[in-house]
């Protein structure tokens, strides 16, 4: 960072949509440089946090947070188990230092812990975890985790200035600090193994997941030629068909079913011609396709095996996701 120490300071920082640039003696000054500066956010507080369906990576992406958070001069600190830390506070809340997140890069899962929490969704939950917040200064919160924790994180960015009128009417908070941490500031990390977020290039625990797909899938079809037998692997993927889909052109499937792309109506005819011919695996993300595949292979007299590939929980990162996380 021995860089950033030739931009000369300013004193005021840019409110405008796109950062401006400068000028100046030696390079060329952004306003997204200048707030990277050692302890240029004196004062300011972070809340992270992972929440729903753990994915590799998210340790990264919490590693990534603090630091840089300290480097700027920030207070971080973790919210445990996601939604369910902020809304019940005390010890869930804690202050993180360089040191605690040592050593996590590699590791899948998170070490703060992610929950689902249905309190959260009612305004009453909502409000005590705006009053968990504000008693610790937190104003600003990383949410690292799928559509539903992003959704409920834009909820509650929606109705911040609400949830703080109805503390000040309970004589929870002061109108100080209303007014101190009236805005509040949402990063959401899109930490999924779906890869089914819009404006991601891949979400945080996608490429770690397909990769031990494809491991499972080539131990797999040793068998599967050795016995001449079909096998039927269940990926998860939700309502995204990504998983399913590289999988099946990177393992040579002969059949796959995703979400995006429903099968014609004469699909067993075609796919039970398909498996007369070689006798490989199906990809299918869909419990309902799962059964039907199964009474078909019955039927035709088909020898089959179905496997279902989670590929998420507990499982060490790949390289792009240690890297991705931190950035």
């Amino acid at each position: 960072m021995k860089s950033l120490e030739r931009f000369e300071r300013r004193d005021s920082v840019s409110t405008d949509p796109a950062p401006r640039i400068k000028n100046v003696k030696g390079g060329i000054e952004t306003d997204a440089l200048r707030m990277m500066k050692p302890n240029s956010w004196n004062g300011k507080a972070i809340g992270v946090f992972c929440s729903g369906g753990d994915s590799q990576g998210m340790n990264a992406a919490v590693r990534g947070v603090v630091r840089m958070g300290l480097y700027c001069g920030c207070k971080v600190y973790f919210i445990h188990e996601g939604y369910v830390g902020m809304v019940e506070g005390g010890k869930l809340i804690q202050e993180a230092s360089w040191e605690a997140v040592s050593g996590i890069i590699q590791k899948g899962g998170t070490i703060i812990g992610s929950a689902r929490c249905a309190e959260f969704r009612q305004r009453p939950g909502r409000v005590a975890a705006a009053y968990n917040l504000v008693i610790r200064g937190i104003s600003n919160i990383v949410c690292i985790g799928g559509d539903g924790s992003l959704t409920g994180a834009n909820l509650f960015r929606a109705e911040w200035a609400s949830l703080l009128q109805e503390l000040v009417d309970s004589l929870k908070i002061t109108p100080e600090q209303q007014e101190q941490f009236k805005h509040l500031n949402i990063v959401g990390l899109v930490g999924s193994i779906d890869n089914d977020f819009c404006g991601t290039d891949m979400t945080i625990g996608t490429d770690s997941a397909l990769h031990r797909i494809v491991e499972c899938i080539d131990a797999i079809t040793t068998t599967a030629q050795s016995h001449q037998r079909t096998f039927v692997l269940e990926v998860m993927g939700r309502h995204c068909g990504y998983l399913a889909l590289v999988a099946s052109l990177a393992c040579e499937a002969d059949w796959v079913f995703i979400p995006e792309w429903p099968p014609e109506e004469n699909w067993p005819e075609q796919m039970c011609k398909k498996l007369a011919q070689v006798s490989f695996i199906c990809e299918v993300p869909a419990e309902k396709q799962v059964h039907a595949l199964c009474k078909l292979f019955v039927f035709y007299k088909f020898d089959f095996y179905v496997f279902f590939v989670g590929a998420r929980d507990g499982t060490s990162l790949k390289h792009r996701h240690r890297v991705r996380g931190c950035h």
